[in-house]
């Protein structure tokens, strides 16, 4: 049904278009004759008793009255803002999970469970990339169940960038309850560009195992070093990097991709080009392996990381949320 709300205002989408992209105009106030227009751009992730919910790309779900519309369309999936290589989300979130990977994983249909003794969450989740087979409410009962078993807070890792099921699924798990706790950009780039940069490697050494100054520089592992020596150092190809004393990284080779993670410089050598220095010298042996693109993760706070990624040419992919039963 179109219903027409001035000379150009006009509500193009009905109940048919949940799961499209759309754009919508609301009334945010109304005074006499002044009137205020808020506009809202993301997935239409439900439209039930009167009341429509948009998930934005940051994850955020926004509510609004029916009542309270005066224009929506669908709109086409945002352009790729990129400057490397193309990728599917589930290409990426693959080649992350080969990265990135748990002591313990189980199917749920086209679910994986996944558990390393608390170490990150990113090896602690449920990654949906697929139907598990059940509905969705009691797919949560079974992964709050099963991270019950191992003494673990059961989370689920979803993402939103125009990427369809995926907000479904972020606006059912708020539906339900589940707290979004972190946030986090996925990244891409050329390869080809970092490794071609003019940044002295002389002092990165590269091994294929991380060692105890390694880990001590990285952190966040406590009691966890362990567990987290074995995430770390699985994965098709992993190299660790480190200029002693000051700075480190991790790469991992993975057919056409390189992902980065763990690029860590001690506060006291910050802007002396340790970072670049290490992403450059895993870059290049990365391009000696034959891959040609790369990506990465960071946390939409860190605002350092992402000023140096903006100067290497990563650009946004898309974001994922780690949600938590409450």
């Amino acid at each position: 049904m179109e219903i027409t709300a001035g000379a150009l205002m006009e509500i193009r989408i009905t109940q048919a278009d949940v799961g499209k992209r759309v754009s919508v105009r609301r009334v945010e106030t109304a005074s006499g004759r002044s009137v205020t227009f808020t506009d809202t751009l993301g997935v239409l992730t439900s439209w039930t008793g009167g009341v429509l919910l948009i998930t934005q790309k940051n994850g955020k779900s926004v509510r609004i009255a029916e009542s309270l519309l005066v224009a929506g369309k669908v709109v086409p999936p945002a352009p790729a803002r990129r400057k490397g290589p193309s990728a599917t989300f589930e290409e990426l979130s693959r080649s992350a999970a080969r990265a990135w990977q748990p002591l313990e994983s189980e199917a749920l249909g086209g679910w994986t469970l996944r558990a390393a003794a608390g170490f990150t969450r990113r090896a602690n989740s449920a990654l949906p990339l697929g139907d598990p087979g059940m509905p969705v409410e009691e797919a949560l009962a079974r992964v709050t169940a099963w991270y019950a078993r191992r003494g673990l807070p059961p989370y689920v890792q979803a993402a939103t960038g125009a990427l369809g099921t995926q907000e479904l699924l972020c606006a059912e798990l708020e539906r339900l309850g589940w707290v979004r706790e972190v946030s986090a950009q996925t990244r891409i780039a050329a390869l080809a560009p970092i490794g071609d940069l003019d940044a002295d490697v002389s002092g990165v050494e590269l091994t294929r195992a991380c060692d105890e100054e390694w880990l001590g520089r990285y952190g966040r592992t406590g009691a966890l070093a362990p567990v987290a020596r074995q995430v770390l150092s699985a994965g098709p190809s992993v190299w660790f990097a480190k200029v002693a004393g000051r700075a480190i990284g991790r790469c991992v080779v993975d057919g056409r991709w390189a992902s980065f993670a763990a690029v860590e410089v001690d506060p006291a050598h910050r802007r002396e080009g340790l970072a670049t220095a290490v992403m450059t010298a895993l870059a290049r042996r990365a391009l000696d392996e034959g891959a040609s693109a790369a990506w990465l993760q960071v946390e939409d706070d860190n605002a350092g990381a992402l000023a140096l990624y903006d100067r290497l040419g990563f650009a946004p992919h898309h974001s994922y949320h780690h949600f938590r039963a409450r």
